[in-house]
């Protein structure tokens, strides 16, 4: 008898709040394409469906015995190139992947130890130089062609800021934004050519048997590994240790810090152009990012 998957409730409502009817259409096919790829990949499910906010994650045995994962997501612009980081990285300090449906986006996955996550770790310091050394390693590789370049995407921010800015009524957070900007205009011109990552967080950071930590999950960019430094200055958010996350990834990296520094402020324009054309509200911890960065902040 086929497997009956039933979809998470908080996977459906967070489709449908980000997706609307694109995402209450996937919620409704992934019952039968979790069916359909079970029998295309001969897989046998062996635990409870896990998920994120775009994604349902089954635990699958393949017909070998071969521990792995289903991963089912919508396909979109960000999940769409997922697929192509981890064929280049190949298991080299990333989950390997091991099958992949084009037209659906849908991946099996080596299956790492999702009780080993980083975010568990409780050295909030070494989880910091863990994922510098992971992203010291991954962004070593050039980005293959047609890769999305984050000088068009760092371009296309530039063009939206004026107008989200008008939308900005605290002159603070107005000077803030102002001055990400500026930097990243200085930086625009030279984006790099590196594969990021683009969403390492500690989170994104699974144990395995064959090494002690590997990336999942990667959104992959071409360009300059500072724009990958984000999410660990706001894992476990401590505005007093902004400072010393920021130059201790730079130091493992290898880093010009102002460079860096200004790469990291187009990703702080980058998610409150995303908050304020959303119409949401300006979150604090990223203004405070900002702020202990160091450099001309106004």
């Amino acid at each position: 008898m086929p497997t009956v998957i039933d979809v998470p409730e908080e996977l459906a409502a967070a489709q449908e709040k980000f997706n609307g009817e694109a995402g209450r259409a996937f919620v409704s096919r992934l019952p039968g394409l979790a069916a359909a790829f079970l029998e295309y990949w001969h897989l046998h499910v062996t635990g409870a469906p896990m998920h994120g906010v775009s994604a349902l994650v089954l635990p699958v045995d393949r017909a070998d015995g071969t521990p792995a994962v289903l991963k089912l997501q919508i396909l979109d612009e960000e999940t769409e190139g997922e697929p192509v980081a981890p064929r280049i990285w190949d298991g080299d300090g990333a989950v390997r992947l091991l099958e992949h449906d084009t037209p659906t986006g849908t991946m099996l996955l080596e299956r790492l130890d999702p009780s080993r996550m980083l975010s568990r770790l409780p050295d909030a310091h070494e989880s910091v130089l863990v994922i510098a050394r992971l992203l010291a390693h991954l962004t070593t590789t050039p980005a293959p062609p047609g890769m999305r370049r984050l000088g068009d995407l760092a371009r296309a921010m530039l063009e939206r800021t004026p107008r989200a800015l008008d939308r900005v009524p605290d002159p603070a957070a107005r000077r803030i934004l102002t001055h990400c900007a500026a930097a990243v205009r200085e930086v625009v011109d030279e984006p790099g050519d590196r594969l990021l990552h683009w969403d390492l967080h500690e989170e994104n950071v699974l144990a395995a048997d064959r090494a002690d930590w590997l990336a999942i999950d990667p959104k992959p960019l071409a360009g300059d590994p500072g724009f990958d430094l984000w999410p660990a200055l706001a894992n476990r958010f401590d505005a007093d240790d902004v400072r010393w996350r920021f130059d201790a990834m730079t130091d493992v990296l290898g880093l010009d810090r102002e460079r860096a520094r200004a790469w990291t402020y187009g990703r702080l324009l980058q998610n409150c152009l995303w908050d304020i054309e959303d119409g949401r509200p300006l979150e604090d911890r990223q203004l405070e990012i900002a702020r202990r960065l160091g450099g001309r902040m106004p």
